[in-house]
């Protein structure tokens, strides 16, 4: 099983920018010290008091540059927020950097607000999506071509540089809706997975259609490799890892709540009655709800278990931990949680 974790350069406890980007590379430089396999770069626009991550692969390639074996992916890039050609290259250009050590995650994101701050209608964002990811691949095969589409327009692009992974990084693509999961699977892709909004019953549901298209569609083996993000805390004791990031985990899904409010019936969103149904159950949840189908708390000995449970019930073969998704945890709260993550539950999964 490949670990990660979801490095999110939040502000939380920082006290300028400067601050947030240095915790965020000293916490990259212990995960390559203690044998992490993945970092991963979300993307954050418009949220200055959260997040400085609002160029996750200019981020990516410093990050490159800076480690010898850490892997680093995009979890994920939003496609219909930038032209393709331009992500293209930027993308390919990473790969080179860290000969190969580079996954390419996308999707469209949930985040309305961002789309309506830059003026692009959230309801393209499917269609722009599909056009983006096609160009791209078209781009990495090195051969001049010509793209005629409803929102992009392209005449004989060659672009430079090609990706050092033949024929191209490995492309994830996210799944924050149930009318993503069947789509992901009949394309034949890896799919990234977090426990936003939904719960681990909703992916254990889920990921039933998305296995049952994957092979609809002739892909081999009975689905894909399926990459699950979880809210994540490991401290010596149990009593520690529930009590320690209470305010911190109640704060982040508060920020959930509110994302869901604010995108609630927007067009591009999924059908009505399944969002208002998740969102119900997000704003009813208790901190012990939240302990038993969003966040994976607990000694090493507790986690080992958890995911043992999540591995049978989802079939995943990896998982990215968010150690400190409010924010508001100590730096090093959250270092010691790698550290137990790292040396004591990741070598039971290897």
């Amino acid at each position: 099983m490949d670990f990660g974790i979801n490095c999110d350069f939040t502000m939380g406890r920082a006290e300028s920018h400067q601050e947030a980007f240095r915790e965020a590379m000293e916490e990259v430089d212990l995960a390559e010290e203690l044998g992490l396999d993945t970092v991963w770069l979300g993307e954050a626009h418009f949220a200055p008091g959260r997040s400085v991550l609002s160029a996750p692969i200019v981020v990516a390639s410093s990050i490159a540059t800076r480690t010898k074996r850490l892997r680093v992916g995009m979890a994920v890039q939003v496609l219909p927020m930038i032209h393709p050609l331009r992500i293209a290259e930027e993308a390919a250009t990473v790969d080179q950097i860290s000969e190969g050590r580079f996954e390419f995650g996308v999707g469209r994101s949930g985040n309305v607000r961002a789309y309506d701050i830059m003026g692009i209608d959230y309801g393209e964002s499917k269609e722009r999506f599909q056009e983006a990811l096609d160009i791209i691949l078209q781009a990495w095969s090195g051969e001049t071509f010509s793209y005629e589409g409803k929102y992009n327009t392209i005449t004989n692009a060659t672009i430079s540089p090609l990706p050092y992974q033949k024929p191209h990084p490995k492309v994830r693509i996210a799944a924050s809706s149930e009318d993503s999961f069947g789509r992901i699977g009949r394309l034949g892709y890896p799919i990234f997975l977090g426990l936003r909004a939904m719960d681990v019953e909703d992916l254990k549901t889920n990921l039933m259609e998305y296995r049952e298209e994957w092979k609809a569609a002739g892909h081999p083996g009975e689905g894909g490799d399926i990459n699950v993000r979880f809210p994540m805390y490991v401290a010596p004791s149990d009593s520690e890892a529930i009590e320690e990031p209470k305010d911190s985990i109640e704060a982040f899904f508060k920020r959930q709540r509110e994302l869901f409010e604010y995108s609630y019936g927007r067009e591009g969103t999924e059908s009505t009655g399944r969002r208002q149904s998740r969102y119900e159950r997000l704003a009813n949840a208790t901190y012990e709800d939240l302990l038993e189908t969003r966040v994976v708390f607990g000694s090493p000995e507790r986690v080992i278990d958890k995911l043992h449970q999540f591995q049978e019930m989802l079939g995943i073969t990896g998982v990215t931990a968010e150690l400190n998704p409010g924010g508001f945890l100590p730096k090093e709260a959250v270092q010691r949680s790698l550290k137990l993550l790292t040396e004591e539950v990741m070598p039971e999964f290897k």
